[in-house]
């Protein structure tokens, strides 16, 4: 299927963005208006953009349905401090209730039952349940249109941030198991950063790795091995040795498929279906060796 923005209603090209785009991290803002009320409203428009300065920027964007403007738009306007607070999956119900269109000067902190903790450069409050809480100035307000479901990005600078010490690990860096992050998918759905849906990829800042196109054909052209291994293994800066590669070959897993099988063909997929295994594992180093052996 093939879309084009204009020729279908804002609605649907809304639900395509927000399901295709995703997961995404949320923004649990709280702000004050001019008068000090408090509102406290989640947003999935949002990243942090620059750690110097430490730049965030979400969108408020405007209603689909009648074009109206969101509370917290009218708060940064009138008052530009906002805390954002990250969402947890302790609290995802109680910030999915806090999202109800509420009248302005509805407090959603009492409404979902959250805790106000006092800032200490912002006049907004942040969420004590909240695993982080960033205080921020609003630097900027920059309108995307004036049409429904036009962006509205606020453009923070983070002033102070606060770290739950029970999410730290023993080096205090924020440890994703103990954050337990949800982020927004489209229509109700949701996605939870904990357990098997984490895994670490091997960044290649220091090292430069080979390219799929520079491993051989007879393993880049494998009927096993899937675009995620070959990534694996183009990220290597050096192929193993003919000595490593023979000296595997005595392991007892590669000497029970030259044992059991008489034809190159067969053993050639064995030695693929290994490698993947040890890929999947992380061992790239070891599948390398494998799957040099002639």
């Amino acid at each position: 299927m093939t879309i084009d923005p204009k020729d279908i209603p804002v609605p649907q090209l809304h639900g395509h963005l927000l399901s295709a785009v995703a997961p995404r991290p949320i923004a649990f803002a709280s702000t004050v208006d001019k008068n000090g009320n408090v509102n406290l409203s989640p947003f999935s428009f949002f990243n942090v953009f620059s750690a110097n300065p430490p730049i965030l920027i979400f969108s408020p964007a405007r209603r689909g349905r009648d074009n109206t403007i969101k509370h917290t738009l009218e708060n940064v306007k009138e008052n530009a401090e906002v805390v954002v607070n990250v969402v947890s999956y302790d609290i995802v119900q109680q910030m999915s209730l806090s999202s109800t269109e509420y009248e302005k000067g509805v407090n959603e902190f009492v409404k979902a039952g959250f805790t106000e903790v006092k800032s200490e450069r912002v006049k907004p409050p942040r969420v004590k349940e909240a695993p982080v809480s960033l205080e921020c100035k609003v630097i900027e307000v920059k309108s995307l249109g004036e049409q429904g479901g036009a962006g509205q990005l606020v453009i923070c600078e983070i002033l102070l941030m606060h770290i739950a010490d029970h999410v730290l690990d023993e080096n205090d860096r924020i440890d994703p198991n103990k954050i337990d992050l949800v982020a927004r998918m489209g229509g109700n759905w949701y996605a939870r950063a904990k357990g098997d849906a984490l895994f670490e990829v091997a960044k290649p800042l220091t090292t430069i790795g080979i390219g799929v196109d520079g491993i051989p054909d007879r393993i880049r052209l494998s009927t096993v091995l899937t675009g995620n291994h070959l990534g694996m293994l183009g990220n290597v800066e050096l192929l193993p040795t003919k000595e490593e590669v023979k000296d595997f070959e005595n392991e007892p897993e590669v000497r029970a498929i030259f044992d059991s099988f008489d034809d190159d063909e067969n053993i050639l997929l064995e030695l693929h279906k290994l490698a993947a295994d040890l890929l999947n594992d992380g061992e790239v180093e070891t599948a390398w060796k494998v799957l040099m052996m002639e």
